[in-house]
């Protein structure tokens, strides 16, 4: 079983293990505590109650054909205890049959979430914490060394991830071809974080030099994924080092998190902490293994095929599973920042002389004076899709009057996701507005002067002044 096996990577197995490990943890604790006000029979896109059996077979899940607030919270908090057990190394205590089991759990419940969640699962993360838990299933425990045919399979999985990411970015916007993109987005990115302003001010030479090296990690480095060390791990890392550069620049999630733990699995780690002897792996894990191997090769033809379309889709999955996916982010970069303003008043009849009072989301930029905070690994849900919202009012449209709504009812899960409301629960405003504002990192002398971390300027009223109308849930 020479061929089958590749002891040399144990440590790099435990590693990413108990990384992914923590990032299910972040992403189930994200469901526990989010889930309700967005998504739950009262949230601002209720699940259906019930589906069909054909629409069950193309995104299966645990919480359907019904779906209560209970089932989904049960669903939640078992996945973040599954989660820890697995950080805590609970895979290592069973037999091999039991760990694989063990790391199923997770995967079959965090699947369930993604297929019946809507637009607020539809980021790339998402499906890349499904593919990369499946996988994670096949990897054995300490029963086994780890199978090189899954190794391999990681190795895979980066490689769309990265090429796919690079190659959107050529294809999209010219300014990745000038090198010039890295002169906006920092400021413009969805949620910055609190490095973000000094990564905006760096001088644009420094951003060219990004941008360069960027293309180079992306479309250059992933091939060398495939070589033999100590190539492989050179390559390997170079993208943690990208990855980690992007950590420090901005929130995205489990992202650049993720990607860092699939890295992890092409370094040689064995200098570190010596070699290890294994027993020969029983047959029904290798059929197993090269079973699942073979599938997942089979449905990699499609997402294959896309990274050479000139119409290349990015964060799209191909399978009910999300077993194989296709990745890619900013094919476009934003050169102006726009934020949405909530704002709120217990005026009836609202005039000039009426005093608003604004709402503050915990990460998307509100007050100037507040400096962006570090949220990632953990996803804020509403406020990335704030960011959307501020791009296109139409993509806002099948959840931002809800919002609004749940706002005017004084939802508490609704107000539990933001930072600050000015009106409590038991007393929510009569109405409510929402202006736009073109925000921009300040200066230095700027920041000097006034202390503020950002500059804004009024663009219009986005909305104008609403409240309940009617029965419950009635909108003027």
């Amino acid at each position: 079983m020479e061929w089958f096996a590749a002891p040399e990577y144990w440590l790099s197995r435990l590693v990413f293990q108990r990384l992914l490990a923590l990032l299910y943890l972040v992403a189930f604790l994200t469901t526990a505590l989010q889930f309700r006000a967005l998504s739950g029979s009262r949230g601002m896109t209720p699940v259906r109650e019930s589906v069909t059996w054909t629409q069950w077979r193309h995104s299966p899940s645990l919480l359907l054909p019904r779906r209560s607030d209970r089932l989904t919270a049960c669903c939640a908090w078992a996945g973040c205890a599954l989660s820890a057990a697995l950080l805590a190394g609970a895979d290592q205590l069973l037999p091999l049959w039991g760990a694989m089991l063990l790391w199923t759990a997770p995967w079959v419940l965090y699947l369930s979430f993604v297929n019946t969640g809507s637009l607020w699962y539809g980021f790339g993360w998402e499906l890349l914490i499904l593919e990369a838990g499946f996988l994670a299933v096949l990897l054995g425990n300490d029963r086994v060394a780890p199978p090189l045919p899954v190794l391999l399979l990681l190795r895979w999985a980066l490689f769309r991830l990265e090429f796919g990411a690079g190659l959107i970015k050529w294809r999209g916007d010219r300014c990745w071809r000038e090198l010039t993109c890295l002169y906006h987005h920092h400021e413009t990115q969805p949620m910055p974080g609190p490095l973000s302003r000094l990564f905006h001010l760096l001088p644009r030479r420094v951003h060219r030099m990004e941008a360069a090296a960027n293309h180079v990690v992306q479309l250059g480095v992933p091939f060398l994924l495939f070589t033999p060390q100590p190539v492989a791990g050179a390559a390997a890392c170079l993208t943690i080092a990208t990855q980690l550069w992007l950590v420090a620049s901005g929130n995205f999630a489990w992202l650049n998190w993720l990607t860092i733990a699939l890295a992890v699995t092409a370094l040689d780690l064995t200098p570190l902490a010596g070699d290890r002897a294994f027993a020969t792996p029983p047959l029904w894990y290798v059929v197993v293994v090269c079973a699942a191997t073979a599938g997942l090769l089979a449905l990699s033809y499609r997402p294959a095929r896309n990274l050479l379309s000139r119409q290349q889709a990015m964060n799209r999955s191909w399978d009910p599973l999300r077993l194989v996916n296709s990745y890619g982010a900013f094919g476009s970069v934003s050169r102006v920042r726009h934020e949405l303003v909530v704002e709120g008043t217990d005026d009836p009849a609202p005039g000039p002389g009426t005093r608003w009072l604004a709402y503050e989301f915990r990460g998307k930029p509100g007050d100037p004076a507040r400096r962006p905070r570090q949220f990632a690994p953990y996803h804020l849900r509403l406020d990335w899709m704030m960011w959307f919202a501020a791009l296109s009012p139409a993509f806002a449209r099948p959840w931002f009057d809800g919002f609004l709504e749940r706002l005017l009812t004084g939802d508490r899960d609704t107000l539990r996701l933001l930072r600050h409301s000015p009106f409590p629960p038991d007393a929510p405003p009569v109405h409510v507005r929402v202006l736009l504002y073109r925000y921009r990192f300040t200066t230095r002398e700027e920041r000097r002067a006034t202390g503020d971390w950002w500059h804004r300027t009024f663009v219009r009223e986005q909305a104008g002044p609403t409240r309940l109308s009617g029965g419950p849930g009635g909108r003027t």
